[in-house]
């Protein structure tokens, strides 16, 4: 008896074994399956992909840097331009006839 209960075990584990590498098999082709169909309803919603978003984003901190720099070197060209005193035109002239003896 000791031997059929033993056969019975083996066999039992076999069966075990092996449909515990079918479920593993199972696991893998529902996950390509699971990832193939993910990958189509992206690609139909129009989503941006992950390396197409981070260089737009570096390219927004570019933009937003040289935009801080140019507002500083504005400023800085406005603030010497309201120190430095204004010309006045001629007595008896005005700004358009002064112009346009310049152009002449």
């Amino acid at each position: 008896m000791t031997q059929t209960s033993n056969r019975l075990l083996d066999e039992i584990g076999k069966l075990m074994t092996d449909a515990a590498g079918a479920a593993q098999g199972l696991r893998g082709e529902v996950e390509s399956l699971m990832r193939a169909q993910a990958e189509r309803i992206l690609s139909e919603l129009d989503v941006v992909q992950r390396e197409e978003f981070e260089a737009v984003r570096e390219m927004a901190v570019r933009a937003r840097e040289e935009n801080a720099r140019l507002e500083r070197r504005i400023d800085a060209l406005e603030s010497k331009r309201a120190t430095r005193p204004r010309k006045t035109p001629a007595p008896g002239k005005t700004r358009a006839r002064a112009a346009k003896t310049r152009a002449r």
